[in-house]
């Protein structure tokens, strides 16, 4: 089975017979299945009325457990957003009926953000489509497929961590 990568390596490798395209192979493949990727998370997501920055926002709040709440410091930490970006985030979504703010019980100075019910519903259903979607494209993979390429990519994305 050949496809647009296989294509653009060997036009390469007319022109630069000299380099190693291998990561080429790799990380175009990777790139274009990203793009998927996005796309199915915006249908599935879109489909449930949130956008992708807000299911990052309350998935980090659901997967927290009961009664579904963090520190807007560790929300940075679980979403990888700027501060100001974060108190954007949670604003909007307080607006929306999905978070809410209480005052934190061990800093009175501080906050703590909370998943509402509608939140949690929304985050729920959203995911529950994203499965579906991410089940769609890995359909085509034998289950120890799955399992081997889940740990070729952890062991490539071990130094980012």
């Amino acid at each position: 089975m050949r496809d647009e990568v296989d294509e653009l390596t060997e036009a390469w490798a007319r022109e630069r017979p000299d380099l190693d395209l291998a990561p080429v192979a790799v990380f175009s493949r990777i790139s274009r299945l990203a793009r998927h990727l996005d796309l199915a998370r915006r249908a599935a997501f879109t489909a449930h009325g949130i956008e992708s920055w807000e299911f990052d926002v309350l998935a980090a709040l659901r997967r927290t457990g009961a009664p579904y709440e963090l520190s807007p410091g560790r929300l940075l930490r679980e979403t990888l957003v700027t501060s100001g970006t974060m108190t954007n985030r949670v604003d909007r979504l307080a607006a929306r009926g999905y978070v809410e703010r209480s005052p934190d019980p061990d800093d009175r100075r501080g906050v703590i953000v909370r998943l509402t019910a509608e939140g949690k519903d929304a985050v729920d259903a959203a995911f529950e489509a994203l499965l579906a979607a991410e089940t769609e494209l890995l359909a085509g993979l034998p289950l120890r497929d799955r399992k081997r390429l889940a740990a070729l990519l952890r062991t490539l994305l071990a130094p980012f961590s």
